[in-house]
């Protein structure tokens, strides 16, 4: 069974323990560059259904989960939920045990349970299911995604109405805040039963980014895109306080005290603080690559968006071009290169026709006079027309020469 959680079970008083510290999945995740299973603290979705099997066939009457998880996988969160709830049926008296944080998914594994306790420090938080998307989606795809998004999260409040008693309305929207509570808070709002009020105080510290908290001393590594509310002091305070405290206590003993001035040396000086200091910065460093990511896709979106909205005053080679082409361009460039290509027509054009005129000799032909009386009127317009019409076709006749 992986490391970060255990099955303790007490035959004669029919009693049993599971232990789940770690980010709730359904198999260990692999990391995509070295293709290895990534390090860290997993509650594996066949390791539980397995762990409640034999809790079952043992004939437990009584089971304490003892929980500190961040969340993870939405679908396992609520596998292991109904689970709990199939034992409870049976007859099982099931209680957790807030240790450090019960967060998304793992809050909904807290419910399944007829009595919660909770320390006065711990943490409770609840939210709306998310998905990270990379790719391009068309307006129908996305709406079947946000579809979907309802569904999980109409499934999700379903458990918290149950176990808090709140109504969906306060529930929905308590998710849509991402809704932090300490222990005190979780009980007054009916999601614990139990405050443990001589309970010592839990040492949450989040990392300097706030994509990773510190319990007790064990990270965790928030999902993609979710930051620890500001409230949770950073790690790097947590650490200046503990390396102070120990620095006064090694002085007063008289010892000297190494510090490290690289990472290298830090493992060799502590290895187990150089794998934290690691593992914080690949969690920063994957946090700026998916934001990177997830902006370029948007901004491509919108440039062809932009585009899509004038391309009906356009030629489609050029709007074909503007997007996919070898220069893409954004919808006020092609405008421009629009505009630049006309205007270069144009001058063309009235070049062509300043040259017609010019051979043509129609600018040497002069518009009649008007007759000095009317009494002749028709007789003069009809000598200087065939006048006029006379010296056009000795211009014409003469340019042939």
């Amino acid at each position: 069974m992986n490391k970060c959680y255990a099955l303790a079970f007490d035959k004669k008083a029919k009693a049993a323990e599971l232990t789940m510290y770690g980010e709730i999945v359904e198999t260990i995740p692999f990391d995509w560059w070295t293709e290895k299973k990534v390090d860290g603290d997993f509650i594996v979705q066949a390791d539980i259904i397995s762990a409640l099997e034999e809790i079952n066939a043992n004939g437990a009457k009584s089971l304490t989960i003892r929980m500190n998880s961040i969340g993870g996988d939405a679908g396992v969160s609520i596998l292991i939920h109904n689970r709990l709830r199939e034992l409870a049926d049976a007859g099982v008296d099931i209680t957790c045990i807030v240790d450090g944080v019960a967060m998304s998914g793992g809050s909904l594994i807290m419910c399944a349970c007829d009595k919660v306790r909770v320390n006065p420090s711990s943490l409770v938080m609840i939210h709306k299911a998310w998905t990270l998307l990379i790719g391009a989606y068309n307006a129908d795809e996305v709406r079947d995604m946000a579809r979907s998004l309802d569904a999980w999260d109409k499934a999700q409040a379903s458990i918290y109405t149950r176990k808090s008693g709140l109504s969906d309305t306060v529930v929905n929207h308590m998710m849509s805040d991402t809704t932090y509570m300490t222990g005190k808070e979780a009980v007054e709002k009916g999601f614990a039963d139990e405050l443990i009020e001589d309970a010592a105080p839990l040492d949450i510290a989040a990392s300097a980014s706030r994509t990773s908290l510190f319990v007790s001393g064990r990270e965790f590594h928030l999902a993609p895109g979710m930051k620890a509310p500001d409230s949770i002091p950073t790690v790097t305070t947590a650490q200046a306080d503990v390396i102070k405290q120990s620095a006064e206590t090694d002085e007063k003993k008289g010892e000297v005290i190494s510090m490290a001035t690289n990472l290298e040396e830090l493992r060799t000086e502590n290895a187990e603080l150089a794998a934290q200091v690691e593992s914080d910065l690949r969690a920063i460093i994957a946090q700026e690559n998916t934001e990177t990511v997830q902006t370029a896709v948007a901004n491509e979106r919108q440039r062809l968006a932009d585009i899509d909205e004038i391309a009906g005053l356009y030629d489609t080679a050029l709007v074909r071009e503007a997007k996919y082409g070898d220069h893409p361009c954004t919808a006020q460039e092609m405008a421009f290169t629009a505009a630049k290509n006309a205007a270069k027509t144009g001058t063309g054009f009235m070049a062509a026709v300043m040259k017609d005129a010019k051979e043509s000799g129609v600018n040497e032909v002069q518009t009649a006079q008007a007759p000095e009386d009317g009494k002749n009127a028709e007789a003069d317009v009809a000598e200087a027309g065939k006048a006029d019409a006379k010296k056009y076709r000795d211009i014409k006749e003469g340019s042939k020469r």
